[in-house]
């Protein structure tokens, strides 16, 4: 059984269901979550991945800041390309893949993850800049999207040069 699987009860800190008050405080999501619709909403403010691909996509459409946690294989490359090229985020300080955690006895404890939001969320200059440059990028993307952007013309390139190769094979 996978951790989606498995009752919230069985994974969840003792409590923390009580302490959402959907009304008032948030919300929890049962298995499966629009995240693109979440990161485009107005309230967000910032992110914390694990580096996966879709959710830097999806992040960097929405213009948010990352808190990046990787934890296997390519997120730590992803996790690079978040920090060092794009630098619209902050690590947690996650150094080894998850499996080697237990090896290495490394722990990714709440302060460190605090630290991470505020670097993205605070007041300071560097959080300023982080959060102008995620917008920037957001900017960056929807132009390529957009007729005649890079994405588009690149798509449409594609779709006529297999509409070609389709014609002139023989079945």
């Amino acid at each position: 059984m996978s951790e989606s699987d498995a009752e919230p009860s069985q994974w969840m800190p003792q409590g923390f269901a009580e302490l959402i008050d959907p009304g008032e405080h948030g919300i929890i999501f049962w298995g499966w979550a629009p995240q693109r619709l979440i990161l485009d909403h107005s309230a967000v403010g910032g992110f914390v991945t694990h580096c996966g691909w879709n959710s830097v996509l999806e992040a960097i459409s929405a213009g948010v800041p990352l808190v990046t946690w990787p934890r296997h294989g390519d997120q730590f490359y992803n996790e690079k390309l978040i920090l060092e090229v794009l630098k619209i985020g902050v690590s947690v300080g996650a150094m080894f893949s998850a499996s080697k955690v237990e090896v290495r006895s490394e722990v990714i404890n709440g302060e460190k993850i605090a630290e991470g939001i505020d670097r993205v969320m605070g007041d300071d200059e560097e959080a300023k800049v982080i959060r102008k440059k995620a917008v920037d990028l957001r900017g960056k993307a929807m132009s390529a999207i957009e007729k005649r952007g890079s994405s588009y013309d690149d798509l449409e390139q594609l779709i006529t040069e297999l509409m070609a190769l389709r014609n002139t094979a023989s079945v």
